[in-house]
């Protein structure tokens, strides 16, 4: 059984027992959430597709930590210009853990 969800305007494609990082999402560690944007429900061959989202159709998880993820390097450069510019990024992030789907 897997789900398709949709969080922080990203979709996730998820089924019980896997952890997943996700966007940074309010929820103090070890607290159950509900992700209730599901998109599509499949058990088998049963299929319920939503249009756009599944009716009744929740995802538990457990947040289990949040963090901040691997430093991406932005390098601006125009040649000859001696325009050079450098930037960082590390974007937030929670870890959940997939409790079961309903």
């Amino acid at each position: 059984m897997f789900a398709v969800i949709q969080t922080c305007g990203k979709q996730y494609r998820l089924s019980a027992g896997e952890t997943l990082k996700i966007e940074r999402i309010a929820g103090a560690v070890g607290q159950e959430i509900v992700l209730d944007q599901v998109l599509l429900v499949a058990d088998g061959d049963a299929i319920k597709l939503g249009a756009p989202l599944v009716a009744g159709a929740q995802v538990k998880a457990k947040v289990l930590k949040h963090g901040r993820g691997e430093k991406v390097r932005i390098f601006k450069l125009n040649r000859r210009k001696h325009y050079r510019r450098s930037q960082g990024h590390r974007q937030n992030y929670t870890e959940i853990e997939i409790l079961g789907i309903a």
